[in-house]
């Protein structure tokens, strides 16, 4: 199977790595004229994934109309941008599988949804879970989830891009897939609001349990299932990335922490961080929904510059006590 990968930031680049690890030829669609070339000709991506020398079989093109000999394909484009981008793309009714993580901001649809809606002849399946790309471009073990509707097609996906180092496990809980790598972003932010704020260690493991409450709130009110959220996709990823600042969304939450402005950090950023455009949408679902969700709204309040990070705190502080599985 000759897999395409759409998207070749950080982790697109990533997953061409895993994907060529067996030796296979792998095409990779860049946007940046400058990331063809890195890859093309000195086999790295210096822009997104500096450091990490790619496998030969790897080629990149700008053109995406050079996928058409692809088989499958893997979209690593941001959450905001992948309605334009599949719009672009002549899949035929061949797999798409979505590896980005967040809620389309204008209209409120998983990534899934927007899929559908622009691609409704084609498989569709959503890669997700705890995933640094520089870990998994550097061959670190790591263990996601693939969910689809089609085993058979599911199987045949996760025998192509397995490797001793990258473990896909099979699920048929596609919306529960989305919703966790959508939700932990926004959870991340506030993980690095404690971490800036230095409001210590037992804070930030109080808002990783209380935000995967809300997490499954969300998610059940949305048709998840437990289990996925409490999987790889869900509480396996929210605790990979509300650690480190290796995540995005942990990083833009420690700047807040610190004191920064939201704008000035969003504009300083060449990646993405999902978890800011998700927590506005993500809120307003949820109150639709009548699911409670106050760190997100917390979330919200700080990007909005709507209150400091300490009249927050105590707002969260401030809540009342109530049953923990409430």
């Amino acid at each position: 199977m000759r897999i395409g990968i759409v998207g070749a930031g950080a982790w697109g680049t990533a997953l061409a790595q895993v994907a060529a690890a067996g030796g296979e030829d792998v095409l990779i669609w860049a946007r940046e004229p400058e990331v063809v070339e890195s890859i093309n000709q000195a086999h790295e991506n210096t822009v997104f994934l500096k450091g990490v020398a790619l496998r030969e079989t790897i080629r990149a093109t700008a053109d995406p109309a050079d996928l058409v000999g692809c088989e499958a394909f893997l979209i690593v484009s941001p959450a905001q941008y992948l309605r334009n981008v599949l719009g672009g793309l002549s899949a035929a009714g061949r797999p798409l599988v979505l590896c980005a993580k967040g809620i389309e901001a204008s209209t409120g649809l998983l990534m899934h949804e927007v899929a559908c809606q622009v691609q409704p002849d084609s498989p569709i399946a959503v890669l997700s879970g705890p995933t640094f790309a520089h870990e998994v471009a550097a061959g670190l073990p790591t263990a996601v989830t693939l969910a689809l509707e089609d085993r058979a097609l599911g199987e045949r996906l996760a025998a192509r891009i397995a490797r001793p180092s990258f473990r896909p496990y099979l699920s048929d809980d596609i919306a529960g897939a989305e919703i966790g790598g959508a939700v932990k972003n926004v959870l991340a932010i506030a993980c690095g609001v404690v971490e800036g704020r230095k409001l210590g260690e037992n804070a930030r493991a109080a808002l990783i349990s209380r935000g995967f409450a809300e997490m499954t709130r969300f998610g059940l009110a949305k048709g998840a299932r437990a289990e996925t959220l409490a999987g790889l996709a869900g509480l396996g990823d929210l605790v990979l990335t509300c650690s480190s600042t290796s995540s995005r969304n942990f990083s833009l939450g420690k700047g807040l922490g610190e004191g920064a402005r939201p704008a000035d950090l969003l504009a300083d950023r060449k990646t993405v961080a999902e978890g800011a455009f998700t927590a506005p949408v993500l809120k307003r679902t949820a109150e639709a929904l009548g699911v409670d969700m106050p760190i997100v709204a917390a979330v919200c309040a700080l990007l909005a510059e709507e209150a400091s990070v300490d009249e927050i705190v105590g707002r969260l502080l401030a809540r009342p006590l109530r049953s923990e599985g409430a």
